[in-house]
């Protein structure tokens, strides 16, 4: 069908104010006002000022009113353990309810904190929708963070109280959690009145007396005594969860997602972007420490009145590259959300997608894929395998859903590969020179959005309102900063080329070079690093470290090396995939001191680079092409 798409964002820039009002018709509000947008409020405005609301209730309760208490909710799905579950919208909601009794037995409260530090189970989507329905504030860290990194954001969101499963399984081991959460928070300064341990079958944690509780006891005891807890009204613009995100100085950012302007611009996508209606079934196979498991996973589906899928598994090998074609099978799967690595996994695994063709995919309709760039041979390899169309888009943790699309539910657009396509309404995606003046077509440049943000999207960081202005709004005045670089061509399709700061993309995971950096500098040996991003087949890109040791160290420097990497490992945690430790002589800079990151990642991934104007030595750039080869690197 012809495509609606243009007709539909030019009226959201004729009338912005009352396009997300008629989007807002979708939310059960507890009241509202005629004011739809301040902004007076907060750094560059507010959504639904004086509005009131409550997402869990949006996301269970009016499902279980209105014709769905029977309709699968939540299906949990574990390659892993070979478990497998379902829960209804009513199902889910008593399990919701009896986690909130148990939160409000121990004192949390609307506004109060509470981490999660879970898995995936169904039990982390339970806690999240338990914090929403009484007002507390969920920060979900990923499982996979080391004790350090976790007290980092203990510090920050000062918690009540910390949700925890005993372990996480990851193919062949397990890995206990309660030991991560106890060192960190002894590393802490602040230190949680409680830990609730959910203990899993496959390794229970010890408790401490006092401080830790067996949470499915509790739960269990909550449930049998049919406790209830109605939904707390919380204000649209109350922060619903704190995100963090890497930062550049290697402090995380904590991203703050509002309740209200949330809700509303989840909803409206459901149906106008993914094309997928209620009832049917949309899988977003990431993790709940991500924002793509926040938005996706958690809560666009269930506000949308459809099941969502919780997989405990690997793309490949649990047990094998068809896993995802045998959830979709089984579970009736209309569309699918991942990342292109997961892709890149599976193509290399199973190159013909012999084990595509044998499941039944006939009810699966679209596949999704944000979270790093989309290299046009894996998407040209997905669709010629599925036959279903294969939509590129890009959002960030920032903005909570997608910033470009190519929107199905308003009829799709022509694909270019390598693009993710246009706008959605309430962006204006710009790209601008340094100097913050606008630049013409197919022209690189800053990607930025001009204020005012659209729903959902980051209102601020968590205390921390001059780090926000300073990080998103200070460099191009009226504009959000992406801290993305790319082309807009004639037709209005944006092109992402690079990241114009030290951030990398890890397998859909951001991560900060500054804070890898800051890691290696703690080695006795190293005088100085640099961290850079290369170019990865699998996961999009890999953190290759340079150290420069200090004079008089004697060591082999492939100890050293090991020891490098293992440092990261152990500070930042197996997600970082660190595996590349390089001890150079001398780093290439500026005459002012500057360490040219940018060129050095252009000589490891083999890119023509011209010598840059201030550099110090130009023959510390022949060193460096020297060491990458040395370790296996062509350039």
């Amino acid at each position: 069908m012809a495509s609606r798409y243009h007709e539909v964002y030019q009226s959201w820039k004729d009338d912005p104010l009352g396009f997300w009002k008629t989007a807002a018709a979708e939310i059960d509000w507890v009241s509202t006002t005629d004011k739809v947008f301040d902004p007076d409020q907060g750094q560059y405005g507010r959504w639904y000022p004086d509005w009131e609301c409550n997402t869990c209730y949006n996301c269970l309760d009016r499902h279980v009113e209105r014709g769905r208490p029977g309709q699968p909710a939540l299906i949990y799905d574990s390659p892993i353990t070979g478990k497998s579950a379902s829960y209804t919208f009513e199902e889910l909601l008593d399990e919701v309810e009896a986690f909130a009794a148990v939160l409000r037995d121990r004192g949390l409260e609307k506004g109060d904190r509470a981490i999660i530090y879970m898995p995936m189970i169904p039990q982390a989507v339970m806690a999240m929708l338990a914090c929403a329905r009484l007002g507390v504030i969920h920060s979900v860290v990923f499982g996979g963070f080391a004790a350090n990194e976790l007290a980092t954001r203990i510090d920050d969101a000062t918690p009540k109280a910390i949700i925890a499963a005993s372990c996480g399984i990851e193919p062949g081991r397990v890995i206990a959690y309660k030991p991560l959460i106890d060192q960190a928070i002894e590393l802490s300064t602040h230190k949680p009145d409680a830990c609730l341990v959910f203990q899993r079958e496959e390794q229970a944690a010890d408790l401490i007396a006092g401080r830790d509780h067996d949470l499915g006891v509790l739960m269990d005891e909550a449930r049998a005594a049919g406790r209830t807890v109605a939904p707390v009204t919380v204000k649209a613009t109350d922060p619903l969860y704190i995100l963090y995100t890497s930062g550049t100085t290697g402090q995380p950012k904590g991203v703050v997602r509002d309740n209200g302007g949330h809700m509303v611009a989840l909803k409206w996508s459901m149906s106008n972007l993914y094309d997928i209606e209620p009832g049917e079934v949309f899988w977003a196979a990431s993790d709940v420490g991500w924002v793509v498991g926040h938005s996706y996973i958690c809560y666009a589906p269930l506000l949308h009145g459809c099941t969502t899928m919780v997989f405990e598994g690997k793309p490949v090998g649990t047990p094998d590259a068809g896993v995802f074609w045998r959830v979709i099978s089984e579970h009736n799967v209309a569309s699918l959300f991942t990342a292109p690595t997961a892709f890149r996994a599976i193509r290399k695994e199973d190159p013909n997608g012999e084990l595509i063709g044998k499941y039944d995919l006939s009810q699966f309709r679209s596949l999704f894929l944000a979270g790093e760039r989309a290299d046009p041979e894996t998407v040209n390899w997905a669709i010629d395998q599925l036959q279903v169309p294969v939509i590129d888009h890009w959002w960030q943790t920032e903005t909570g859903w997608c910033i470009v699309g190519n929107p199905l539910g308003l009829g799709q657009l022509p694909v270019k590969p390598g693009s993710p396509t246009v706008p959605m309404p309430g962006y204006d995606v710009q790209v601008l020179d340094d100097a913050g003046h606008p630049l013409g077509a197919n022209t690189l440049g800053n990607i930025v959005v001009k204020l005012p943000l659209p729903p959902s999207v980051l209102p601020t960081l968590w205390n921390a309102d001059q780090r926000f202005f300073d990080a998103y709004l200070a460099e191009f005045p009226g504009y959000y900063k992406t801290s993305d670089a790319g082309i807009i061509d004639e037709d209005g399709y944006l092109s992402i080329m690079a990241r114009t700061d030290d951030i990398i993309n890890v397998a859909g995971h951001r991560l900060s070079t500054g804070g890898m950096e800051e890691v290696l500098a703690t080695h006795p040996d190293v005088a100085e690093c640099a961290v850079i991003g290369i170019a990865d087949k699998l996961k999009g890109q890999l953190p290759c470290g340079f150290a420069v040791l200090k004079s008089g160290v004697e060591r082999s420097h492939e100890d050293i090396e090991k020891e490098l990497v293992r440092l990261v490992r152990e500070k930042i945690g197996p997600v970082a995939a660190f595996k590349i430790a390089i001890t150079v002589d001398r780093l290439p800079k500026t005459r002012s001191g500057k360490i040219l990151r940018g060129t050095m990642r252009q000589i490891a991934d083999g890119e023509s680079y011209k010598m840059p104007a201030t550099i110090d030595d130009p023959a510390i750039l022949d060193e460096i092409t020297d060491a990458l080869k040395s370790h296996g690197i062509s350039t």
